[in-house]
């Protein structure tokens, strides 16, 4: 391993800081954190967005450089700290198929986990904004505003939000085809498969919604078995935690 650290810029409840911090934990790389109040819309600094230009966090600076999007950031701390354990596997074609659920996730779960924690609890955070407030803010958000442009002032209609839980479901049968043949999403060893995966299945944990894998035998000791990981805790420390009270 290098000795050189990492700069993590990231928030707490962040589900795509979450999945680095569980990365870095796995791989024991010490790093030097900068949190990000998005409440304060810090992310939309120019500061940052001299960092991340899409104004989301997180974002990891190493070697005078500063690495963006958070599945591509996990798989770059795998190669360049290229010491055991490795996350990714070595046969080419484990590796294409583990691609393939980082590419998936990106696409599928991580988008549709954003309604229900939106409806739910954060659109409160709207609430004593004017109409003109809250368009200036979608408008101001690089990546995002089509998102917020859909939930509007009055929350995601009933369609939007049955299509996202949808989705949800799939990713959940879906794994357990995967898991009804070894312990782990792409093998039987522990992988960045898994650790961007976690972040979503907590976030439904923490929504009260985790009877959705009450009857997916494999998915449920899936998450048991990653909820064990030392990895977890560390990622996971207080405050961090979606309906942990702040830090």
């Amino acid at each position: 391993m290098t000795d050189d650290k990492i700069d993590l810029y990231h928030h707490h409840k962040s589900t795509c800081s979450q999945k680095v911090r569980l990365c870095l934990a796995e791989k024991k790389i010490p790093w030097t954190g900068h949190l990000i109040n998005i409440a304060e819309e810090e992310n939309l600094s120019p500061e940052f967005l001299a960092i991340n230009p899409n104004g989301v966090v997180p974002a990891i600076g190493h070697r005078g450089s500063y690495i963006i999007e958070s599945s591509v950031i996990v798989e770059y701390l795998d190669e360049v700290f290229n010491d055991e354990p490795s996350l990714t596997p070595k046969d080419p074609i484990d590796r294409a198929n583990m691609r393939a659920w980082l590419r998936f996730i990106d696409e599928v779960p991580s988008m549709a986990v954003r309604v229900p924690s939106y409806q739910l609890v954060l659109k409160k955070r709207f609430d004593p904004m004017s109409d003109e407030d809250y368009e200036d803010f979608v408008q101001k958000n690089p990546v995002r505003n089509e998102f917020f442009k859909r939930m509007g002032r009055n929350g995601f209609d009933d369609d939007e939000y049955n299509l996202a839980i949808a989705r949800l479901t799939g990713t959940i049968e879906r794994m357990q085809m995967e898991l009804g043949e070894h312990k782990w999403i792409c093998g039987d060893r522990f992988g960045l498969a898994d650790i961007c995966m976690v972040p979503i299945f907590q976030r439904l944990n923490d929504l009260s919604l985790a009877d959705m894998w009450d009857n997916f035998t494999g998915v449920k000791a899936w998450f048991d078995g990653v909820q064990e990981r030392p990895s977890f805790d560390e990622a996971y420390y207080p405050g961090a935690k979606f309906m942990d009270q702040d830090i």
